[in-house]
């Protein structure tokens, strides 16, 4: 977690103090006089471009020598100095008047750091690595540039122009913030691009004047096995658009962290032996929200089609007329089995591969002699309360006992865990695994020893 808090200073007319005059010093001051600050200077000298300002009346000169005093009525303080005693004294006497003080590359000396920027103005982008990677922020910052349109700040110069006229005609902070996300995604921006202004302002009057109803939808998201970066660009999109989140037990607190900052967000989880929301309940959430107008999103585990009663939800909101998409995600089956270096399928080891569930209607459901065949990948979730019916079953069908089987606790997160066997201890290995746990079964399993690459941990033979 960051020290840090994210903000912009406004530092117009302010007064600033800096100590030091060479050429790193030189760089904060140009940064702090086009922000608008009254720069305040002291230094044992001042370089030329020192003298060119203070000439032209841009700064204001204190002397050679650093005093505590003359932190008094400032709004920052900057030590920009190559003496490093000099420096640790103007941030002791900062800290004592209780003024935010930068002392350049020195991060212990800060108690407030400067980001690398994109300067769209007044669009501004800053990345800061907290003082602990400044050539990694600045190689962000350039890789960002590059996405970031070179109009960016006039669409954002022209929308303060016209958010006071938004604000008067689209009632509701919602609407507000869907008319911009519709204005942003249109001709409007084209127009901008083209320097075309007066064009864009008339586009925004347009729009403006031809507000739709509001009209909520659902979005069922597969969230994936919980690595972040499984998310796909469809559901990462949605995430960021909702106005409110469904989430499941199973979604990772680095994928919620991805949801846009100001949608509620209510937790729905289900998990084996805990309180649960009834499915009915959750149906009855969605539908209400959505009529209430809203950009709903269902975030599931995994696939919202593969064990995770995406379909009935689908089917609910079908029936009450809400509007409703899918974003396919990965399901754990193929996520957590890839981290672990097990393939489902391999020329040589197996030509099928089968999902179930163990939270299943009961196993008289399952065709077992077809999931105890031989070359065969076995997937079960949620299967480690019934791994003992499991065993016994494919066992009395045929499948050998020393066919090799994995738990996959935590799939894809940075606390994976594999433990590999053989079935005869299936029970066993799912009973000592922390959940969620996926158990797979199969030949491919073998293949584990040689492929795994991810960092699995505890990992157990048996």
């Amino acid at each position: 977690m960051s020290r840090h808090f994210p903000l912009f200073a406004d530092l117009n007319n302010r007064p600033v103090l800096l100590v030091g005059a060479g050429h790193i010093a030189a760089r904060k001051a140009e940064d702090l006089l086009r922000a608008g600050a009254r720069l305040r200077v002291v230094a044992r000298e001042l370089s030329p471009v020192f003298q060119d300002w203070l000439a032209a009346g841009r700064i204001t000169y204190l002397g050679a020598a650093f005093a505590p005093a003359q932190t008094d009525g400032v709004f920052l303080v900057v030590a920009a100095t190559s003496d490093s005693e000099l420096n640790a004294r103007v941030f002791a006497a900062a800290e004592a008047a209780g003024k935010l003080c930068n002392v350049v590359d020195t991060p212990h000396c800060c108690s407030y750091i400067v980001p690398a920027v994109i300067d769209r103005a007044p669009l501004q982008v800053a990345i800061s690595s907290a003082g602990t990677a400044p050539v990694l922020a600045r190689h962000w910052r350039q890789q960002i540039e590059l996405l970031l349109p070179r109009h960016s700040g006039t669409l954002a110069t022209l929308a303060g122009r016209w958010r006071a006229r938004v604000k008067a005609a689209v009632q509701g902070t919602e609407a507000r913030r869907r008319f911009w996300e519709r204005l942003f995604a249109s001709r409007f921006d084209t127009l901008v691009a083209q320097n075309r202004l007066a064009e864009a302002e008339a586009e925004i009057a347009r729009q403006l004047a031809a507000q739709p109803a509001l009209r909520g939808e659902v979005t069922l998201v597969g969230a994936g096995p919980g690595d972040a970066g499984l998310l796909t660009l469809h559901a990462l999109q949605a995430l960021q658009a909702a106005d409110v989140v469904f989430y499941d037990a199973l979604v990772s607190d680095d994928i919620r962290a991805l949801i846009r900052k100001d949608a509620t967000q209510i937790s729905v989880g289900k998990r084996a032996g805990a309180a649960q929301v009834a499915q009915g309940e959750i149906h009855d959430l969605l539908i209400r929200h959505a009529r209430a107008g809203l950009r709903v999103v269902r975030l599931k585990g995994g696939d919202p089609f593969v064990f995770g009663r995406g379909g009935e939800e689908a089917q609910a909101l079908q029936a009450a007329g809400i509007p409703c998409r899918v974003i396919p995600g990965i399901t754990a089956a193929l996520g957590a089995t890839a981290y672990a270096g097990i393939p489902l399928t391999h020329r040589d080891h197996a030509q099928a591969v089968t999902f179930i569930t163990g939270h299943g209607k009961g196993d008289r459901d399952l065709h077992w002699p077809t999931l105890a065949q031989r070359r065969h990948t076995l997937v079960v979730y949620m299967g480690t309360l019934t791994a003992a019916t499991l065993q016994r079953q494919l066992l009395a069908h045929g499948r050998a006992a020393n066919t090799p089987v994995a738990v996959i606790s935590r799939g894809t997160c940075a606390e994976q865990q594999v433990r590999v066997g053989t079935l005869a201890r299936l029970a066993e290995l799912a009973h000592e695994a922390p959940t969620p746990a996926l158990l797979v079964i199969g030949e491919t399993v073998a293949l584990h020893a040689q492929l795994a690459w991810f960092d699995a941990r505890e990992e157990q033979a048996a």
